[in-house]
């Protein structure tokens, strides 16, 4: 079964935790089965883990190149051992396997994805013929150890709290996933799962993919493949969106001037990277300073974006998907406020959030969700965001962030402040300059005057175009697509396919104002 994970990110230890991965030069299965039950018990919510036989471990933590590999002939005969082992798990516990070549060599990687029916325990000598103890056993850091005390209370006690994106969900049928961005997420992060892609059915993938629960006769698609892989995950999560709201003088100052971004809703990472690419556009800005007797000049930002991605990704990685409220956005002169619901877990206590230096919890509504962004590069390792935000802002000259949340920890909101030096000027500038820069670089003649014509009419079909600039259809057809992407954003389709048009979005009419001005 191919695994979706890049074997290289493994052997490196790229885009997932060093403490998810164990090296084994050889097969040993009383060890190996005791890190199979560690990773299945998955104390510390981290998604469980990867084991990789047939490769040494360098002083560094890295695999040791070129790798052992392990014989096919004994490949065969571990594969085959190892479905009477996994009966020595209790609960019966089923980890993934795949055969994968590196350096001209096999290696076995075995997937323990988290079980849903923690706790497991394992006899401690599986190859005994004899029936050994049973024993529990957890990760502590890169290693594994045996489950005793409180720490066996805990993860007992654990065993009714799934993480809500690992559930299943009945209301979600299979047709509400897209093979297209299941395809794109397995090519994005290179998964072997790319060449059997054609293959492979819809449920075939899923399953491999680790996003299905239940008995064959009853699977549930997981939540989390409708955050990623749902082109309308609101349908499910109600106002799963962004909302980005300016207030060009402040909120307090002046509450009726507000300019309001149309909503942004889509699959979780689309989320991420239009309000992204909204901020960077429109918000962020540049100052350069020469100093006198100095060659070197001083760079710095009214938001270091860093700061800003790490935020909003925190948001989203973080809300509670059953709570009916968006994260919203709110730009004013002097910070960006992000706003989600629901707030930090009980485990993080009042002074460390008020303190903003690291919040470390020991339980995630929607880890898999961030191992998704992390494998994206959209997130860093758990427990990192705030200290990213942090460092980003006091490389930039920025003063900190501030966090704030209540007593029920119903909401989470983070203030990042502008940097000194920017708060004077005024905020429709900052959004103006850079956008019209960015779009001015795309667009010709050609296209400022479809812009110019929609704007006339109001709302217009492509015959409209056609007839009125009197430049070929497929021109029409390709100018249309470019002004609808994702990096312009200027138009929108609006209304059925006989009777709507396109119109300008807001981002297009200040565009188109821009350019009578």
């Amino acid at each position: 079964m191919a695994i979706p994970v890049n074997i290289e990110d493994l052997l490196h230890k790229r885009k997932i935790e060093s403490t998810r991965i164990e090296f084994k030069a050889g097969w040993n299965p009383d060890k190996i089965y005791r890190t199979i039950c560690a990773f299945a018990n998955d104390f510390d919510n981290i998604g469980g883990g990867y084991i990789v036989v047939g490769v040494e471990e360098e002083s560094t933590g890295i695999a040791k190149r070129p790798v052992v590999g392990v014989p096919m002939e004994e490949l065969d005969k571990i594969q085959r051992d190892m479905i009477g082992f996994n009966h020595k798990i209790e609960p019966f516990y089923l980890p993934r396997i795949d055969v994968q070549e590196v350096d001209e060599k096999n290696v076995l990687l075995i997937w323990v994805p988290a079980g849903v029916n923690r706790p497991y325990n394992v006899r401690e000598r599986v190859t005994a013929t004899n029936q050994s103890l049973c024993k529990w056993y957890v990760r502590n850091g890169t290693n594994t150890i045996e489950a005793r005390g409180e720490v066996l209370d805990e993860l007992r006690e654990m065993a009714n709290r799934i993480p809500f994106d690992e559930r299943g969900n009945e209301n979600i049928e299979m047709t509400d996933i897209s093979r297209a961005l299941v395809l794109d997420y397995l090519q994005t992060v290179n998964s072997r799962l790319v060449a059997d892609f054609e293959k492979l059915s819809l449920s075939e993938l899923l399953s491999q993919m680790d996003l299905l629960v239940g008995p064959v006769e009853r699977q549930l698609v997981k939540n989390v493949a409708a955050m990623m892989f749902c082109k309308n995950p609101a349908q499910f999560f109600p106002t799963t969106q962004v909302d980005i709201v300016i207030f060009p003088e402040g909120c307090i100052k002046n509450p009726n001037n507000m300019i309001e971004v149309p909503k942004i809703v889509g699959p979780v990472p689309d989320m991420i990277k239009q309000a992204l690419d909204y901020i960077k556009t429109n918000v962020i800005k540049k100052r350069i300073i020469k100093q006198k007797d100095k060659a070197e000049s001083i760079t710095f930002f009214n938001y270091p974006y860093q700061a800003i991605e790490e935020a909003v990704v925190n948001a989203l990685y973080h809300r509670d998907y059953q709570e009916r409220e968006p994260v919203e956005i709110t730009i004013e002169p002097d910070k960006i406020s992000i706003l989600s619901y629901a707030g930090p877990d009980r485990s993080i206590s009042i002074d460390a959030i008020q303190k903003a230096e690291r919040l470390k919890s020991r339980r995630y509504r929607n880890r898999r969700l961030g191992d998704y962004l992390k494998e994206l590069q959209l997130s860093e390792g758990r427990g990192t965001g705030i200290p990213t935000i942090q460092d980003e802002l006091r490389r930039n000259g920025s003063g900190p962030a501030v966090i704030e949340t209540n007593e029920e920890r119903s909401y989470f909101l983070i203030e990042i402040p502008c940097r000194e030096g920017f708060e004077d000027e005024p905020l429709n500038s900052m959004i103006n300059e850079p956008l019209n820069d960015k779009i001015n670089d795309k667009i010709n003649d050609k296209i400022k005057s479809v812009l110019l014509k929609i704007s006339e009419l109001g709302i217009a079909k492509r015959k409209d175009l056609h007839d009125a600039i009197k430049i070929s259809m497929p021109t029409i057809d390709r100018i249309l697509k470019q002004l609808i992407s994702e990096d312009l954003n200027l138009i929108e389709y609006q209304g059925s396919r006989k009777t709507g048009g396109y119109i300008l979005t807001e981002k297009g009419k200040s565009f188109v104002e821009s350019m009578n001005d």
